[in-house]
């Protein structure tokens, strides 16, 4: 089965990592379907949790062939897009929530050459980003409410993304759809059908004892829905 890596990404979550031996983690999914990290930033304010700060970012770009795409769910997401950017942040994508000028935030990131991306919580409706679709590289959909990691995917996320990739085309935008939150084998397949290519997962990787069985079997939760439509189309 011919699989094209530049159609969709797998992007491993370390939010569901070992945090006291990263690195190690992060070498069981240096495999040449991976190319990028995710990691989720929490301030224990905007969200009930914490996590990772620039440090952790700057660590992870030194020891590491990956690129870091970075989901900052902090309240101050806008003051602190410059140290993401030095600490080595490849992508970086702040909540419409969370930010009282997302154009503007929007385009500072832009501004150091990465992407930018917009994040929305599972009940913020796409209305409220319309004006910005045309500004983003990408748009990440949660699909469970934010702060933990191991939750259960909310089935009507995926109404949302098909819903995203009708927008797409209607303001002739270029953004990739992005989905966290529950993305398991059985749930993958459907995310991609409705639009989604990059695909956020932890649970699903960290938390199994063969990380490349577990990132095979998600990318065949993905191919399996390329098959049956290509056999379709034929």
């Amino acid at each position: 089965m011919t699989r094209k890596y530049n159609d969709y990404k797998i992007l491993p979550s370390i939010l569901a990592a070992d945090f006291g031996k990263i690195l190690d983690e992060v070498s069981t999914v240096d495999l040449p379907e991976i190319d990028h990290l995710h990691i989720d930033v929490m301030d224990g304010n905007f969200v009930p949790n914490l996590t990772f700060g620039p440090r952790i970012v700057k660590s992870l770009k030194k020891h590491t062939r990956f690129k870091l795409d970075v989901h900052l769910m902090i309240m101050n997401a806008a003051e602190m897009i410059p140290a993401f950017v030095d600490a080595g942040a490849d992508i970086i994508t702040i909540h419409q929530e969370a930010v009282t000028h997302l154009h503007r935030s929007i385009n500072d990131i832009k501004k150091y050459g990465i992407k930018a991306g917009v994040t929305l919580n599972p009940a913020t409706s796409l209305e409220n980003i319309r004006l910005i679709l045309n500004e983003v590289d990408l748009v990440l959909i949660l699909s469970v409410n934010p702060g933990f990691g191991g939750q259960k995917f909310i089935p009507w996320s995926v109404n949302k993304i098909a819903h995203l990739k009708r927008l797409r085309k209607e303001y002739k935008a270029d953004y990739v759809i992005e989905v966290d939150g529950g993305i398991n084998p059985d749930i993958i397949g459907k995310v991609y059908e409705a639009g989604a290519r990059y695909f956020v997962s932890g649970s699903s990787i960290f938390q199994k004892t063969d990380r490349k069985q577990a990132i095979k079997d998600l990318i065949n939760g993905i191919e399996q829905k390329r098959l049956k439509k290509s056999t379709i189309s034929v």
